[in-house]
């Protein structure tokens, strides 16, 4: 069930599996976040340790559907329901897989909270 913080802010948890070159893959929680009033067509994963990449939401709408990239992250679809994130660093690179409905879910409650409001 996501967080709506003044009904702006959206946190939403997944569960991603970090790929490696080890025999088994290792799930990781991850919270996803979108904050119209702080960042605007920004979201953020944040990893345990506090670790956190933002980047476009832009790019992960256009990842789910075909490979994207910006800078450091590249989002793209594995298969019919997985979508891979890559980050990159200077020590190297984490690729993360995601179920495709998390991240849809996601980023259907990101313009729901970012819609603009009506006139009135």
């Amino acid at each position: 069930m996501p967080r709506a913080a003044d009904d702006h802010a959206v946190e939403d948890h997944a569960k991603g599996r970090i790929i490696s070159d080890a025999p088994l893959s290792r799930p990781v929680p991850v919270a996803l976040r979108f904050d119209p009033d702080f960042q605007p067509a920004t979201v953020r994963f944040v990893f345990p340790g506090d670790i956190e990449w933002s980047f476009p939401r832009a790019l992960l709408e256009t990842g789910l559907r075909a490979p994207a990239r910006r800078g450091d992250i590249g989002v793209w679809p594995c298969g019919r329901v997985q979508t891979i994130v890559e980050f990159h660093t200077d020590d190297g690179v984490a690729v993360v897989q995601f179920d495709t409905t998390a991240l849809l879910r996601f980023l259907k409650h990101t313009y729901a909270v970012g819609a603009p409001m009506s006139a009135r």
